[in-house]
């Protein structure tokens, strides 16, 4: 028989690296397939977090090895090793437990086609799925399901399409904004949450020349202490370590990059992008990119994009969960903490207590970044601990990702419209905050301090 040097497109193998990743699993897609389908090779570790209803697809799943349990329809069904299961379109289902599968999607996945219903209280924790239960009869109006649909969802999805179609000077009306906040609130009820790992090379361009901007006052030769968490795979600590390099190559630039996903720190360590297989996210990491900036950061060939060593030099990788009081003992004070686009993906509470903790890294006099967040929970904890905004670009960094502006209000993720009538706009609106400890803060953080001392 002939040997071909190379097979494809008639053999596939598991891509090096995850595809997509969730709380309780990883997953590996197989790619390019002529067909109108997807492949995917699933290591389930505790199963999907959450309930899901398929717009179009079909999911058919193998159970290679382990054993779990199927929740389909509210029916539960135990599978093990040599079974098949297949889900159809317009029916609420999740799987749990310990296994290895194979999945079919017919056809290929598009945007848009998943709902999210609820969480699986096997993944995520009782007490996050208990909240998620609990609230005021709104909440659990919100939350009712009528044979696993979501009613407020259907209402949601129209509102935004109706939204869309509303002219700038309409939305800018009162009472059409008071609207839009009213959907929005309903949207951070409704929706389920879950942490994402899209992200893009030089994804808030204002907020780089910010960060520029504020090196003027850094002397020469100093040394800059600068944290990225929830740094995914990568993207947003090397844009960040890139321009503090070129704007001012005589700091000593020691940066600290943190995720809570093993596989997104080893993609990022690394610093190595498909040029042509998406990694643990659908979204196309170079598009914002120009095709000298992609010159001036990466060395690439036909397939692969490889990150400079004068940008990557130094960067310390860590898997953390930056909520934990742990992470500041790990890191310790920092002149810049950039924490954004992941706060947004928790709930309210977990997000204050996760912020006013990562706060306590910026050095007295430093800079907070803290974009993608809930402007509630944003402005409560910079009111509570007496934050100064940033007012140099900020219409411009609130503006700058212009991926979450079409969220806006039927998605709990969607940016806010800046509105200047407010009286509190600057703080609300501002992204980036100099952290100036308060005598209240203090005294607190020493009452901590004592605290722990005794523990």
């Amino acid at each position: 028989m002939k040997q071909v040097s190379n097979p494809l497109p008639y053999v596939f193998t598991r891509p090096a690296s995850a595809s997509f990743t969730g709380k309780g699993l990883l997953g590996y897609s197989f790619y390019p397939l002529c067909q109108d389908a997807d492949v995917y090779y699933i290591e389930s570790e505790k199963g999907h977090d959450t309930f899901m209803v398929s717009k179009k697809i079909t999911r058919t799943y193998y159970v290679l090895s382990g054993s779990g349990h199927f929740t389909i329809d509210d029916i539960r069904y135990d599978v093990g090793p040599g079974m098949l299961v297949e889900v159809p379109p317009k029916v609420e289902y999740t799987y749990s437990g310990k296994m290895t599968l194979i999945g079919f999607a017919r056809p290929r996945w598009f945007s848009g086609n998943d709902t999210h219903t609820r969480s699986n209280p096997d993944v995520v924790s009782r007490d996050a799925a208990c909240e998620l239960e609990q609230g005021s009869w709104l909440t659990r109006l919100v939350r009712l399901r009528v044979c696993g649909r979501s009613p407020v969802g259907m209402y949601l999805q129209y509102g935004q399409r109706l939204w869309n179609r509303i002219p700038p000077r309409l939305a800018a009306l009162v009472p059409i904004r008071l609207y839009g906040r009213f959907l929005h609130g309903l949207a951070r009820i409704e929706n389920v949450r879950g942490q994402a790992f899209s992200t893009f090379f030089l994804r808030n361009r204002p907020e780089l020349e910010l960060i520029q901007r504020l090196l003027e006052a850094v002397s020469n030769g100093e040394t800059l202490r600068v944290a990225v968490l929830g740094c995914s795979t990568g993207a947003e600590a090397y844009s960040v370590a890139w321009r503090i390099r070129s704007a001012r190559p005589d700091l000593k630039l020691i940066m600290s990059a943190v995720d809570i996903s093993k596989d997104a720190v080893e993609v990022a360590k690394q610093g190595v992008y498909s040029l042509t297989t998406p990694q643990l996210t659908n979204t196309r990491i170079f598009d914002r990119m120009t095709a000298t900036e992609v010159e001036e950061l990466f060395d690439t060939d036909a397939q692969s994009a490889l990150i400079k060593p004068w940008i990557s030099e130094g960067i310390r990788w860590s898997v953390d969960d930056v909520g934990e009081p742990e992470v500041i003992e790990a890191l310790g004070p920092q002149d810049m903490v950039v924490a954004n686009n992941f706060l947004c993906h928790m709930s309210d509470s977990e997000a204050e207590r996760c912020l006013r903790n990562i706060a306590r890294l910026v050095r007295p006099g430093g800079y907070l970044f803290a974009s993608g967040i809930d402007l509630e929970v944003r402005t409560k904890v910079a009111h509570d601990l007496g934050w100064q905004p940033v007012v140099e670009l900020l219409e411009e960094i609130h503006e700058g990702d212009g991926c979450l502006r079409p969220f806006w209000p039927c998605h709990y993720a969607g940016l806010e419209p800046l509105n200047k009538k407010r009286r509190d706009w600057r703080i609300r609106y501002a992204c980036v905050f100099q952290v100036v400890p308060t005598e209240k803060v203090l005294v607190q953080s020493e009452n901590e301090l004592a605290v722990a001392s005794r523990g």
